[in-house]
């Protein structure tokens, strides 16, 4: 074992909606050790997605104890500890921080119709009254989601339908910003975090306020929502509380941290203005950093402050990506009774042996990935998929490329209004998150993309390096300009070009499925009461 005395490092949190993964990682992004903990999701009737936050502390608790018996790093070298966390969250705390309901997730759509009221209006533009859309657009870069997914729309369902909790409310907290008050004590949110909120003044990225005309369009108390502080902020040192949970010095310093989009952004390594990430996780999104303010309402895609300080991020997001694959798992291997059970890694090791016998475009089977709605490029929370084309000679490895194949589809339609939106070719694109852990997925996004794709190493732990980094900027261990070439790439993959005619043919029909069916889908997923 290498030894890494006096090596200054960083306790990285990454909470995503199915695990919270925990790092040991050098100020210089080098990751030394990790471990895993998984947190239970609860789906809820009406569009509802919710969870403990008790069991996000409970797992970082155990996740760091096991990491500093491992001895890679000693408490004494710790110097920061930093949070990246699913975004567009919503927890609502006492005076205490003790949270009154359960935290109300990103999937979340039980505010939709409290939201569609809030943003009516004379002259009516996408469903929003076009004085209100220009007020946003113009202050905010962008407009809360019809869909009710944002923390507007959570605070608003909890104020019509959960009146005691949002009464008795001290503070609404992103997931994000919950963390950071178990570990400083400190009721705060930075920048980026509050920005899904859509109540700040966005246009200096540098000095950000909240605005008194959006907290009084919105209904939105000032008084319930927390100080805000710049990205890659030092927050304060962990609280006696915290020290004590955790086993960590009184000398660790807590960083502001950053939504899970942002932090990814870091963790690439793309951090140069207008050069693309793309993150297959859970869910899926293409972005980058840009030097100006700007939206695109229409594809539900805008600029937003970013976690390097300073800058705005391009940010969008596809519901359903690796999900996906999960969801087809699930539904194919229920292990008999007394057997035990496959682990995920042995099972989706064969589902990848069993793709790579399929050829090209699935013998014309199509999935639609939209198991949750949509956001980007299309905001439909009505949407769903599944398998169009299916017929008796459809096999499980026809099922599982037809899935890669469908998530890579919808990232090609929002790669062409990216493009537009950034107005250049995006010529070589990094990919990170759990999926890009798999060749034949990188193959396919590079062959129906028609785009070099290129493997981050480590692609799983680019949300916990970018923390990392934003913490050794904040505590003025690195600059910006260093970060990317301290991120190596894996493996480049190339566009096969005998494939291009065919994914070309298939993804006109991927596209016209979704116009197709659109009216279909509203039909069947309205719920009681909607007109």
């Amino acid at each position: 074992m290498v030894s890494t005395a006096g090596n200054p490092s960083i306790l990285s949190i990454d909470l995503g909606t199915s695990a919270v993964k925990l790092a040991l990682i050098t100020i210089r992004g080098a990751i030394l050790a990790g471990d895993e903990e998984p947190i239970p999701l609860a789906l809820l009737p009406e569009g509802g997605a919710e969870q403990d936050p008790e069991s996000w502390w409970s797992a970082i608790i155990r996740a760091t104890r096991r990491l500093l018996e491992q001895g890679v790093v000693q408490p004494r070298d710790i110097v920061g500890v930093n949070v990246s966390s699913q975004w567009s969250g919503t927890v609502a705390v006492d005076e205490q921080g003790q949270p009154l309901h359960p935290a109300i997730l990103w999937m979340d759509s039980r505010g939709a119709s409290h939201i569609r009221r809030l943003t009516q209006g004379f002259v009516s533009i996408e469903g929003y009254g076009l004085g209100k859309l220009m007020h946003w657009v113009r202050l905010t870069g962008g407009a809360p989601s019809i869909s009710g997914k944002d923390p507007l729309g959570h605070i608003l369902f909890l104020q019509h339908e959960r009146p005691e909790v949002y009464r008795h409310a001290y503070k609404f907290l992103e997931p994000k910003d919950w963390l950071n008050l178990r570990l400083s004590g400190r009721f705060t949110a930075s920048y980026d975090s509050i920005a899904l909120h859509w109540v700040t003044d966005n246009r200096a990225v540098s000095k950000i306020s909240y605005d008194e005309r959006l907290l009084k369009m919105t209904g939105m108390h000032r008084e319930k929502l927390p100080d805000l502080v710049p990205a890659a902020s030092v927050i304060g040192p962990l609280s006696p509380r915290a020290v004590r949970d955790l086993g960590l010095g009184e000398h660790v310093q807590v960083v502001s941290g950053m939504p899970d989009i942002l932090a990814a952004a870091v963790g690439s390594g793309a951090v140069r203005d207008f050069e693309p990430h793309l993150c297959v996780g859970t869910s899926s999104w293409l972005s980058c950093h840009v030097p100006y303010k700007k939206a695109d309402l229409l594809h539900q895609m805008g600029t937003l402050p970013s976690g390097l300080p300073g800058r705005y991020l391009l940010v969008n997001e596809q519901e359903s990506a690796g999900i996906c694959l999960v969801t087809l798992k699930n539904l194919l291997h229920e292990s008999p009774p007394n057997v035990a059970p496959a682990s995920s890694q042995e099972i989706y090791a064969s589902f990848e042996r069993a793709a790579e016998r399929v050829p090209a475009g699935s013998d014309r089977l199509i999935f639609l990935p939209w198991l949750n709605g949509e956001r980007s490029p299309v905001e439909d929370r009505l949407a769903r998929g599944g398998f169009f084309n299916q017929s008796l000679q459809t096999t499980r490895g026809h099922l599982v490329r037809a899935v890669l194949e469908g998530v890579a589809y919808n990232s090609r339609w929002l790669l062409g209004y990216v493009e537009q939106f950034v107005g250049r070719k995006l010529e070589s694109i990094r990919i990170i998150g759990g999926g890009a852990r798999s060749r034949l997925w990188c193959q396919i996004y590079a062959d129906i993309l028609g785009r070099t794709i290129q493997q981050v190493d480590e692609p799983v732990m680019a949300n916990a390096r970018g923390a990392a980094f934003q913490a050794a900027l904040a505590l003025g261990h690195l600059t910006v300009d260093e970060i990317p070439a301290l991120v190596p790439v894996a493996r480049t993959y190339e566009p096969d070009t005998r494939n291009r005619g065919l994914y070309d043919e298939l993804f006109r029909e991927f596209l016209y499925l979704y116009k197709t069916h659109k009216s279909v889908y509203a039909r069947l997923n309205r719920t009681r009461g909607e007109a």
